[in-house]
Order: structure tokens, then C-alpha cells, then sequence
């Protein structure tokens, strides 16, 4: 299949699945449910592009597999997260603020949107697995798979680490900053980007595959300007005592020895 007919098919595929998950999220009255697809997006893509692409088999399972751990994880995370919890404080405001036409514009400005990311940041996904030559592994590959591997247990790690804290019924109210948290204060966001600046590596020795360098600076963007910390920390810093201590001497992404607070 030409890389043109990969584009269109994934393309294709990427407007069916988020067109269910937005009928779901229609019949279930909430929208928050695409958090919880899109990890499970890249999985899907990324096996359509190992069944699709004539490229290095190991290279393609090396990644497919990965990028699998990372999804599967992200996803039965955030679900088991969200469960029993009501829509997302972000999506309640846009239903509150679009009435009756929320329906259509949540297709538009929520899974469509999100579609359009998916589709656009996998492409190191597609680059990697269509590429024939290397037709081997190289150093880059295993280097790849060290940095998936510190990402891993940032995202993983800080994950668990905080939903342990928040099951203690003493840490009401407190600031998270032990653990891998007292070294950045979101671990997981940036284990996060971590993985995709991985699958990026794997993908940049391949042929053409360093054109695909926007999508792990797309999602580190979006990480720390968009979804993550910016709009996380602007709630904390108003509901959570002690957070802007928290601030003053904790890294807010990058992990780095904690700093005495001024």
C-alpha cells in the first residue's frame, strides 16, 4: 500500500472511531469519555499501520508494542479514574455554555479536533513501520527503548504514586510531593511526552522519518500548555493550601533536585 493510501485509510478510520465514541458520549451524557479512548486511539492505529505497511517487521513490532503499553496503560488509568466520577469539569462548561447545541459542537470542537491530533501526532507511528531500510535494528532503536522505558516509569510511576496518596483518607487536602513528585511536580505528563519523544527516535533513522519531529513537540505542547499543566495548575494554585510552596521549589516538569522555596 502507497503511503498516500495509508494516509487516507488511517484517516478514514481515525473519523469512524471518533464518531462512535462521540455517539457513545451522546447516548451517556458525557463527553469526558474521549480521554479515555484516546490512548486506546494510538493502539488502534498503530496495529492498522503494522497490518498495512510493507516496512522492517522488527522495527514495527519494537514500536507497535510500545506504543500498546503505553495506550492500554494510559487508557484502563484514566477509566478507572473516572469511574463513577461525573463529566469532566472542562466538558460541563462547554455543555453548559453551548445548550442544546452541544450535541454537534462537541463533535466538532471535542472528537473531531481530537481526531485530527491523533491522526497528525502518529505519524512517527506510520513513519517508522512503512520505512523497508534499516532493515535492522540500529543503536538508535535500543536508545529509543531506554528513554520509552524512563518515560514509562514516570507516567506509570507518578500515576500510581498519586492514586495511592489520594486513597488515604489523612491526605485530604494535602500536596502531593513525595515519590517521584518531589522531583517534578507532574511526573506523569512528563513520562508522558517522554514515550513520544522515543517513538520519535525509532522513527527518525528510518527515511524521511525526522520530518516527523512536530508530533512529539505537539504533544510536549500540549502537555504543558494545553491539557496539562497549565490547566491543571491554575486549579491547584486556587483550591490546594501549601501548592504555591509546592511551586517555589519543585520543578514543574522537567525532574530536577527540589529547590529551597523563597
Amino acid at each position: 500500500m502507497s503511503l498516500l493510501e495509508l494516509l487516507i485509510v488511517s484517516a478514514l478510520i481515525v473519523l469512524a472511531y471518533v464518531t462512535a465514541v462521540w455517539i457513545l458520549s451522546i447516548a451517556l451524557r458525557n463527553a469526558s469519555i474521549i480521554d479515555i479512548f484516546w490512548g486506546l486511539g494510538f493502539v488502534l492505529l498503530t496495529w492498522v499501520y503494522f497490518l498495512l505497511a510493507d516496512g522492517y517487521d522488527g522495527r514495527s513490532i519494537l514500536i507497535s508494542v510500545l506504543v500498546s503499553v503505553w495506550g492500554l496503560r494510559l487508557s484502563i488509568h484514566i477509566a478507572r479514574r473516572n469511574r463513577g466520577q461525573p463529566e469532566d469539569r472542562r466538558y460541563a462548561r462547554m455543555r453548559e455554555n453551548a445548550g442544546a447545541a452541544f450535541w454537534w459542537r462537541s463533535y466538532i470542537t471535542v472528537f473531531l479536533l481530537q481526531g485530527a491530533l491523533l491522526w497528525a501526532i502518529s505519524m512517527p507511528l506510520l513513519a517508522a513501520q512503512n520505512a523497508i531500510s534499516p532493515d535492522g535494528f540500529r543503536i538508535w532503536d535500543f536508545l529509543a527503548l531506554v528513554v520509552w522505558e524512563i518515560g514509562f516509569l514516570f507516567e506509570a510511576g507518578g500515576d500510581w504514586q498519586l492514586a495511592r496518596f489520594k486513597s488515604d483518607p489523612a491526605n485530604v487536602g494535602k500536596v502531593m510531593d513525595r515519590g517521584l513528585w518531589r522531583f517534578t511536580r507532574h511526573p506523569n505528563y512528563f513520562g508522558d511526552a517522554t514515550m513520544w519523544w522515543a517513538f520519535f527516535i525509532i522513527a527518525a533513522h528510518t527515511t524521511d522519518g525526522w520530518i516527523t519531529v512536530f508530533s512529539p513537540i505537539i504533544m510536549t505542547f500540549l502537555l504543558m500548555r494545553v491539557s496539562g499543566v497549565t490547566m491543571l495548575e491554575r486549579d491547584l494554585k486556587r483550591s490546594k493550601s501549601g501548592y504555591a510552596e509546592y511551586v517555589g521549589s519543585t520543578s514543574s516538569f522537567v525532574p530536577w533536585l527540589p529547590r529551597r522555596s523563597g
